[in-house]
């Protein structure tokens, strides 16, 4: 044997040199992996050998999405607006003890009209008197007596009918009591105690699947955990009565993860012109108002607010700030990453998703959560299929929003000297994950994802990623079905833009 030292130099240079090009083909090997995943999202280290991890691109701007953000005062067309508050006055679906349930299907059918096509949907408000003397009570009843035994009578009766209609007509959000005070707004005057709870109570009864709020929770209709609408939301001279309250039903009993907190932002009255400003474009547009909503709406969890929405749609600054707002309110779900299985041999495709919701609320109902593969020449729907035990609305965001500081129970309007606000709690990340059975023909598919409204089974609620297509459904792999291999989406696929694509909606 020659172990000469010039034959043992030569047989480590040829090592090294092997060694080299073995090195230079993983780079390469791995620069065309993470290029064919650059636009799609890139590859997650530690790939598990039967599944592709990738992330998908986020998108930074604000989402029209279903039940939260800007809300309109009636039903118009707003870009980020998908909940519109309605006023309805008592006589105008009930006049008179003999008018029957028809009455309201055929007022609310023509003041709602086509709001399905535009995926909008409604908060309703039933009240009795407006203002001054503006009051509308049936013709067969007294006027602000509130009280009778044919008052209690007739208003459990309505609010029978009005859950009968509204309580599964998808075009229905949320919904205020209203009824008593000015504007329904629950004072001068308020109910008194007895038919307070006699009025909570129905509604509590009427209602199983829409959430209803009130005023003040905290000392009216308490019978129930209703949600709350607060009428001068970050008003300066409510933000301690009101504000601190909603905190404390949010801390003391979580009132924000059992139903929704919202309602309106007033500018005709005390001291709105330090906070919230003077006027919707004020509150979107200036950095010292807009920042202050987006503290109350993180503070307290806030999932949609009317009124402030009428800000000048013109006014670039107002465009940006809304933008920035519309991020806040309620929920808001990032998909941090998602494994799926490339290339499938067998019947089982496997997909497991992590998403956090950055948002302020959680969503409230009962949506599911769609896998699907689409054929990539059309992008046609050729398989699709729910996650079993998937509940969105377990994708809760943070926790323990920093306070306003206080000076005489008064926030300061900078909400705090030191330090930027945060979670006390940061969101955490959640993960859904599925065993699928696919009967498709071979070929290779692009797997997607999508929120579906029950409503019509149709794609709606948005993930805050690009990878979006038109329709409402999120591309995030290709997935070979008893043909070739699988993986990241193509580097020059081309998505369309979210918050652009208004064709979404749902079937009434």
């Amino acid at each position: 044997m020659n172990n000469s030292p010039d034959k043992k130099k030569g047989n480590e240079m040829n090592y090294l040199i092997k060694m080299g090009i073995a090195f230079v083909c993983l780079v390469l090997l791995s620069d065309s992996v993470l290029k064919a995943g650059e636009q799609s999202g890139r590859l997650s280290p530690g790939i598990n050998s039967d599944l592709v991890e990738v992330v998908p691109a986020p998108y930074e701007k604000a989402l029209r999405n279903p039940l939260m953000g800007f809300t309109t005062r009636g039903i118009h067309d707003h870009p980020w607006a998908t909940l519109t508050h309605t006023y309805i006055r008592w006589n105008e679906i009930e006049n008179d003890e003999s008018d029957g349930i028809d009455k309201i299907r055929q007022v609310i059918d023509k003041k709602w009209g086509d709001i399905a096509s535009r995926n909008i949907k409604v908060i309703p408000r039933v009240y009795l008197y407006w203002n001054g003397n503006q009051k509308y009570w049936p013709a067969d009843m007294k006027p602000d007596d509130y009280t009778s035994e044919q008052f209690q009578q007739r208003v459990v009766r309505l609010i029978e009918r009005l859950g009968f209609l509204w309580d599964n007509d998808p075009r229905v959000g949320f919904v205020e009591m209203g009824l008593f005070g000015k504007w329904g707004e629950q004072e001068q005057p308020a109910a008194t105690p007895e038919v307070d709870k006699l009025v909570a109570d129905a509604f509590a009864k009427a209602f199983k699947n829409k959430l209803v709020s009130v005023r003040r929770n905290w000392q009216q209709y308490k019978s129930q955990p209703f949600g709350e609408y607060w009428d001068s939301w970050a008003h300066l001279d409510q933000m301690w009565d009101h504000g601190n309250r909603i905190a404390r039903l949010n801390a003391e009993e979580g009132r924000y993860l059992k139903n929704y907190i919202g309602g309106e932002v007033a500018y005709d009255w005390g001291s709105a012109k330090i906070q919230p400003g003077p006027s919707p474009t004020a509150s979107v547009a200036m950095e010292i108002h807009r920042n202050f909503i987006i503290n109350t709406i993180r503070w307290l969890h806030c999932t949609q607010l009317r009124w402030i929405g009428d800000y000048d749609r013109s006014n670039k600054e107002a465009q940006a700030g809304a933008d920035l707002i519309q991020q806040a309110f309620g929920y808001r779900y990032i998909l941090e990453k998602v494994a799926f299985s490339p290339s499938i041999t067998k019947e089982n495709l496997r997909v497991v998703l992590h998403v956090k919701n950055v948002g302020s609320a959680p969503f409230y109902y009962d949506w599911p959560l769609e896998v699907s593969l689409l054929n990539p020449d059309d992008r046609s729907v050729v398989w699709k299929q729910t996650f079993d035990g998937a509940n969105i609305r377990d994708w809760l965001p943070g926790e323990g929003w920093t306070a306003p500081e206080w000076v005489q129970n008064k926030p300061k309007t900078n909400w705090v000297d030191k330090g930027t606000p945060g979670w006390t709690t940061p969101p955490k990340t959640y993960t859904v994950s599925g065993d699928f059975k696919l009967s498709i023909p071979a070929g290779k598919y692009i797997l997607a994802l999508a929120v579906l409204d029950p409503a019509g089974h149709l794609p709606s609620l948005r993930f805050a990623t690009s990878q979006y297509f038109k329709g409402g459904r999120h591309p995030i792999g290709i997935v070979a079905v008893n043909q070739g291999n699988g993986g990241p989406l193509p580097g020059d696929m081309v998505f369309d833009d979210p918050a652009a694509d208004d064709s979404l909606h749902y079937i009434p």
